[in-house]
């Protein structure tokens, strides 16, 4: 293209500066007729550029204006080049229409977030379910529209695994689930949906839980104390009732065990944050742990061992915590052989601190391992109906952590044993 150019204004400057020559030598003046001709030539492209200039200013959607040489290809060449870009611009805005019609449609909101937390656009189930307002919350910051403190922790910490569920911010009755995912240079697309209904029901099922728990814990009692009373009675009974009152001991103390975790489970659902937190002697509390996990195995001959690498306190509640660590530690001494090594391990570092149980017991299989926080989740049921396990250990263990902005981890090998690892922010030390 280039070339094509510099030969035809070479072969139009030639055709105007011939005439203009030959005339100066006509006339004798050369010298002014080759000037005339470069000054004819120049305003005839200075015109052209002024055409040029108004075109792209004010008639930018109009065909080019007629012409001819070099000036005519640019002037074909750029329209053809706005053409081009109107035709993928409208095939680029269809689809916009198009993504925008179908996210109206959604019954679930949907908000576009920017790189510094500003609203860019959302649909209209976002103004019906979020009360924002188009035009006037455009640009605003979403935090400043959401305001709840839960929100606004969620939506700062830039990183967003599971989602948030928190009461509406125009209807107190009504509950929403947020789900944030990064998109494009930094910016965030939101998903707000109606959880209401679910959420009612998860209310219902842990009051039938709690309750049911609570009225049966008395009858229970008054069953346990009678057993007891008949088993420590003077009077002489038969060897088989003997045996009988035996095994209804054994299987009461279960239930009991089972309502004290039903409780224990309810009480940790009801309040979702810690509410009285101290700090927390891990060390000593291990200690502790260690004695009566020693007393558990008994005859059993574990070999159990503690290693403190920190002295550093935790902050929570230590009732809590407790019952956690004592979860795990002592289904390590139910789930491991006779003569079986368990290592109980507390240490600190750049991402906080951390507690271990490791032991070298039958393991677990990997289909196994991301449903053993479920409730009543058993990998063998006659195994945990034998060691006398009601399943909701791990799921106590579960809530304890996220009542602690904790979480837990598990590395079982099968035939090698099973690794369970807490971890807790350096937000949560003391």
């Amino acid at each position: 293209m280039r070339t094509n150019w510099l030969g035809g204004v070479t072969y139009r400057l030639f055709w105007i500066l011939l005439p203009c020559l030959v005339l100066g030598l006509v006339f004798g003046q050369v010298a002014w007729a080759l000037v005339v001709g470069l000054s004819a030539y120049l305003a005839w492209n200075l015109r052209q550029m002024l055409r040029f200039h108004h075109w792209l200013i004010h008639r930018p959607n109009e065909a080019p204006p007629e012409t001819k040489g070099v000036w005519g290809d640019i002037f074909d060449s750029i329209y053809h080049m706005q053409r081009r870009d109107k035709r993928m611009r409208e095939r680029l805005q269809m689809v916009i229409d198009r993504i925008q019609a179908s996210t109206a449609a959604l019954s679930d909101a949907v908000v576009m977030i920017d790189l510094n937390g500003q609203l860019e656009w959302w649909n209209h189930a976002a103004e019906r379910m979020l009360g924002l307002r188009s035009p006037d919350d455009s640009g605003q910051y979403v935090t400043n529209l959401i305001r709840d403190p839960r929100f606004v922790e969620f939506f700062e910490q830039n990183h967003y695994q599971d989602p948030l569920d928190i009461p509406s911010p125009i209807d107190v009755s009504a509950w929403l689930q947020y789900t944030i995912t990064h998109y494009g240079d930094g910016d965030r697309l939101m998903v707000v949906r109606d959880v209401t209904r679910l959420h009612n029901l998860e209310q219902m099922r842990k009051d039938f839980v709690a309750n049911v728990s609570h009225e049966l814990r008395t009858p229970l009692t008054v069953v346990v104390g009678y057993l007891e009373t008949l088993q420590d009675s003077d009077e002489p009974l038969n060897p088989r009732w003997k045996r009988a009152l035996h095994q209804m001991q054994q299987q009461a103390a279960r239930m009991q065990s089972l309502l004290n975790d039903l409780l224990m489970l309810a009480r940790l659902e009801t309040a979702d944050q810690v509410i009285e937190e101290k700090p927390v002697d891990i060390g000593l509390m291990l200690q502790g742990i260690r004695k009566d996990a020693q007393a558990l195995s008994a005859e059993r001959g574990h070999l159990i061992t503690l290693e403190v690498a920190s002295n550093t306190r935790l902050k929570g509640s230590e009732v809590e915590l407790r019952s956690a660590f004592s979860n795990l530690v002592f289904n390590a001494v139910k789930y491991t052989p006779d003569q079986g090594e368990i290592h109980i391990r507390w240490w600190q570092d750049d991402m906080g601190a951390h507690l271990s149980v490791s032991d070298n017991g039958a393991g677990i299989a990997p289909q196994h391992i991301h449903r053993l926080t479920e409730r009543f989740y058993r990998v063998d049921s006659s195994r945990s109906t034998h060691t006398g396990g009601t399943g909701l250990g791990l799921a106590i263990v579960k809530h304890v952590l996220l009542r602690h902005q904790g979480k837990l981890d598990i590395i079982s090998t099968p035939g090698h044993g099973s690794t369970f690892t807490c971890h807790f922010p350096t937000t949560r030390l003391d």
